[in-house]
This record gives C-alpha cells, structure tokens and sequence, in this order.
C-alpha cells in the first residue's frame, strides 16, 4: 500500500476501491490493514456515512433480490477494552428489560461469501438491504451443509483441502470462491474443488458454538476462541459473540451498519517492518518459480527475520515489489513469515523469463510462473527431496546432498536406490558419509513405513498424506496401479477432475511406482474400510493422539495399530480429539490444552487395559 492518505475524501475513496477488490476476490490489502484504516476513518470523521452503511457488494448480470431481514455488517473489537465496553451496553440494556445474567453465542468468523438461502432464493449480502440471486452456485457443485433452507451462513472452502490442493493457484480461498459464484466459465482447479465436494454453504445455525456469560467471555475470549478455532476446518477471521436472549436482540436493535447485539472479536498476529534488499526466485517440485523476499533483518516473534516469502510472481509483479520496498510482514503463531503489506513501493521489477534452474522459457498460470520442463535439474532435485521427507524414515539425505548426487548425473529415485559406499565415496563424499548415505537407503527400505506415506512421497497430483490414506483405505498398495479413473471417482471425497488427475499420474508414474514396490519397502498397510467397519474397539471411531517416549512400542507402531482398531489418529489435541495417550516427558502445554478441552489423558499402561478388554 501507498501513503496512507491524509484528507478524509483521499481516504474513504481509497476504502471504497479496496472494498470494491475484496468484494470481487482480488483484495489488494489485508483485512487487517483494511481494518487499520476504517479506525483512521473513525478517528477522523465518527460520523462519516460510510462507517454507518453496509460496504456495497456488487455482481454484474445477477436479478437483485431484497432480504426479509437485513444483512448487515458486523461491529468489531480488537482488544479487551473494546470488548468489555460491548459487553457493559449489553447488560445495561438486559437489566432495563429486568434480565439477569446474558448468555453469549461464540461462533468463528467465517472468512468466505455471505449468503441466505430461504430453500427457493440463494442470495448475496448485496448492500444489506437488496442481494444477488445465486442459486446456481448449487448447480456447479456448491455443497449446501445441513441441507437447503438453512438461512444465512458463508460460502466458504474446506480450509485443509485448500491448503493441500488449491494453494498454489488461488491466493486465498475466498478469492476462489467468488470467482465460482461470478463466473459463468469456471476456472479448472476451482472445478476441480466443486467436483470433490469441498466448497460449502455453511448456514450460522450449522457452526460449531460455544455459550458463555459476560464475564467469561471477557476473562476468557483468548482462550474460548482458540478452542473453538481449533475445531473448524474453514477460514476463519476471528470469531463472532452474540446475545442469544431474543426480546434482548430486539431491544438493543441496529444501526445502519451492523446489529447492536453481535461483536466480532478479532486478534492479530505480531508484525515488523521492514526493507526488501533482493528477491529470489526458487523452483519447486512441480515447476513453480516462488518469490523469497530478503529483508534487512528485523525481529519478530522471538527470532531474527532474513527471508520472507512472497507467495508468487503476481504479488511482486502486481504490488510493484523491488529493491528498497518497504514492507510489512507477520508472523501468526510462530510459523513462517510472510508479506502482510507494502508500506511503500520502491525499486524496479525484475521478473524472471527463464526458469533460474534450467534456462527453459517460463508461462503463467494464473498468478505463478512455471517452468514446464520436467527434467528441469531443480524439479528433480525437489522431487527426491519431497520423497525422503514424506517418507520420513531415514536421514543424511538433505537438499545439498541430494544437488550433488544429481549433478553427478543420477537423476532419479531408481538411479538413487541402485548407489553404493563407493558410489557416494566416487562423488567425493567422506567415508563416513558415504557409508551413512548407503546405510540410510537400506534403512528406507527396511524401516516400517506406513503405505500411505509411501504413495504421497511420489508427489501424485491430488494425493498428499490425508487423501493417499483415504485411496489406501479402499485399495491395498500393490493394486494402486490397477485402479482407474471411474473407480477413483467412486471414493468418497474424490471428484471427477481430481479423479481424472490421479489417473493420469499413476500411468505416468507406474514404471516408478512398480520399481519402488518391487525393491521390498516394509510397508505398514492401512486397513481396509471393510475391515475397519467390522471392528468394535474401544477406541473405534475415537480421535487419538499419542505424545512422549512410549517405553513398550514405537509411537509410530502405536499409531498404526490405532488406525488397524479403527481410530481417528491425529497429531495435535483439538476439540475432536478422546484421547491423549501420554509416555514420558509429555509438554505441558498439550496436557494443559487437553485439560481446557475436556480430553480424556491416558497413560501408556491405561491405553494398554484399554486395548486388553477388547
């Protein structure tokens, strides 16, 4: 972003266009410096009209409809003193009427397109007052959850799903989704979701809630909201309190804008500022060129920040980023750090033509740069890499080691398991690397590995670790290759194209895949659903997860009998977790998240008379 401007027209018009972009799915900023800068407003000018009306949604060629009820926006509270002063008004209003205490409903703040379904009329929030008709978002594959007439919600994607799959050619989900709603011609990927059943109409009334006095909810709101959070499998931005008494709603009433008697509660991950000095490109397993910012160092979140990514060709291309850009970064929950905002463009633009790897001529797609040459030097080496850390079994094998046996002209997994000691000793390895580098081969081999690993480490189209389980589920390893497109399709949670995709691949890729299972992998077999459905464990159909050193198994052998009694194995305590099974040395913040969430902690030897009475 620019200057932030100084007059109040400079500013609401600025307001305007950004809304105008995050409206169409193209926003230029984050919501939180949109946000920023509507509290700029609010200083400026209390009463200006547009911090008193709807932000205006609009769709070309769509028959405009009015609402029975209006939809209007929500208020929003960014700390606690905000929130307590909410609360404060809401209880003067409830002692008014002679109510006692006030019960709150707190729902996430789902990230997606609003809409209302009355069963009959599908219709976007519009201004408020009048909406768009969009039933035949349900025609292209718009799953209504909780079936039709449900009343307000979210069209929203499955945030996991999105994430594994959809990443790489949308920017955010919503930016997907109402490029799905607006579009006559879908665009392939987002078909691709439609068809494997992965974008929702998620009514309020179907969200998972929580209900909380005022005092807990002010005390506590980190805290609910991060439980509740942890539950949900969409994008979310923040969470929404509301009063659930009805006379009190209709007492506290409206405004223009938003209802008096819901707050959105929001919180912001810790951000720094900082300088771009050079931008790098990188080539990824499949041919994608990312963007690495390198900043001037700046701390952020306990450590000292050099790196930056920049997501794809089109931020740097779209948001002027070069040399000398200021730029504002974050950092949420301790993970890696990335492009919040430009504060100021500076420099000239420099994208690439030719991939930085192999010299190949690069095409866009949508908003990446690719290189389409498969025996691009960097994609090879990529792909090994994906496969050892999928595989997750043996070690040595990093990203310098791995450059170096390419170079030597061995440019594949079948060419990488036929290398010996002296091999590794003739490209100049040590001799104590060069016998770990043979050792940990053999032990990639001979180490059990579950089979569903094994599949996602070939780097299939479609098929990470969550859905090459699910394939497994329904198909043992050694018949992969025989499947087909129809009976991939028959699965539940794989549409057509992503079908179609899966295909292809394993034709592709069978050669490799039938070398790979011929060299005798100790492969840990995931049950079958047949088998799976015949069991009556106690843990089946339980959420469990195994933490600390176990002294009688491996956690990794514990888990996978798990899954053989028909549990739900997770890696980290939710709200859909039973069980946390603890051996030694167990942190206390996950037994800390257990107690908060009522999970039910097991020691090794409990777990173990569990298992017995079955």
């Amino acid at each position: 972003m620019d200057q932030i401007p100084e007059t109040i027209a400079e500013l609401v018009d600025l307001l305007k266009a950004y809304n105008s972009a995050y409206r169409q799915g193209a926003p230029i900023v984050s919501d939180d410096e949109y946000d920023t800068l509507v509290e700029k407003l609010r200083a400026m000018a209390p009463e200006h009209p547009f911090l008193h009306t709807v932000e205006v949604e609009q769709f070309a060629d769509r028959r405009q409809v009015r609402h029975p009820v209006p939809m209007l926006s929500i208020e929003k509270a960014y700390n606690r003193e905000q929130l307590e002063r909410f609360v404060t008004r809401v209880q003067k209003e409830a002692q008014a009427l002679g109510l006692g205490s006030v019960e709150y409903r707190l729902t996430p703040k789902l990230d997606g397109l609003a809409g209302r379904d009355d069963g009959t009329i599908f219709a976007t929030r519009g201004n408020g007052e009048t909406g768009y008709e969009i039933s035949s978002a349900f025609a292209k594959g718009v799953v209504p959850i909780g079936g039709r007439g449900q009343g307000v919600g979210e069209i929203v994607a499955v945030k996991s799903y999105f994430d594994e799959n959809m990443a790489e050619f949308f920017e955010h989900p919503r930016n997907m989704v109402v490029g799905i709603i607006t579009s006559d011609t879908l665009n392939e990927n987002a078909k691709r979701a439609l068809d494997d059943g992965m974008v929702h109409f998620l009514p309020y009334n179907q969200v998972k809630s929580i209900t909380v006095d005022g005092n807990q909810l002010v005390e506590s709101y980190r805290l609910l909201a991060e439980a509740l959070l942890a539950e949900v499998d969409y994008p979310t931005d923040g969470v929404v309190a509301e009063v659930t008494d009805d006379r009190l709603k209709e007492q506290l009433g409206a405004t223009a804008h938003h209802y008096r008697w819901q707050i959105a509660i929001k919180s912001k991950g810790e951000t720094a500022a900082t300088t771009v000095t050079d931008i790098q490109w990188q080539v990824g397993r499949t041919g994608n060129i990312t963007p690495v910012m390198i900043v001037d160092p700046v701390p952020l979140s306990g450590a000292t920040i050099r790196r930056v990514t920049a997501h794809h060709a089109g931020n740097i291309r779209n948001l002027n980023i070069g040399p000398g850009t200021r730029i504002e970064i974050i950092r949420s929950g301790e993970v890696i750090p990335k492009l919040e905002a430009v504060l100021e463009a500076h420099g000239e633009i420099h994208l690439p033509d030719t991939c930085p790897s192999c010299d190949n001529p690069l095409v866009w797609q949508n908003d990446f740069l690719k290189c389409t040459n498969l025996d691009c030097q960097a994609q090879i080496e990529q792909r090994i890499s994906h496969w050892f850390r999928i595989l997750g079994n043996a070690d040595w094998f990093g990203i310098k080691t791995i450059r170096r046996i390419v170079e030597s002209g061995y440019r594949s997994l079948e060419a990488v398991y036929a290398l010996t000691e002296q091999d590794f000793l003739d490209m100049q390895f040590g001799p104590v690397q060069s016998k770990n580098l043979a050792e940990a081969i053999t032990i990639s081999r001979t180490r059990p590995v579950e089979d569903w690993r094994f599949l996602a480490a070939f780097g299939i189209s479609n098929l990470g670790t969550g859905d090459s389980r699910k394939l497994l589920a329904h198909v043992a390893i050694n018949d992969i290759l025989s499947l087909t497109e129809q009976r991939i399709e028959q699965i539940k949670g794989f549409g057509k194209i992503t079908s179609q995709a899966i295909d292809a691949d394993l034709k592709r890729l069978g050669p490799l895949i039938s070398h790979m299972l011929d060299l005798g992998f100790n492969l840990r077999r995931t049950p079958l659903a047949s088998e799976v459905a015949d069991t009556d464990s106690p843990v089946a159909g339980k959420g469990i997860v195994f933490t600390g050193k176990m002294t009688k198994m491996s956690r990794e052998d514990m888990q996978a009998e798990a899954r053989g009694l028909g549990a739900r194995v997770q890696t980290a305590v939710s709200g859909k977790t039973d069980y946390l099974v603890c051996g030694a040395k167990v942190g206390a913040k996950k037994m800390e998240k257990a107690a908060k969430l009522g999970v039910k902690v097991l020691s090794e030897a409990e777990y173990r008379t569990l298992l017995d009475k079955f």
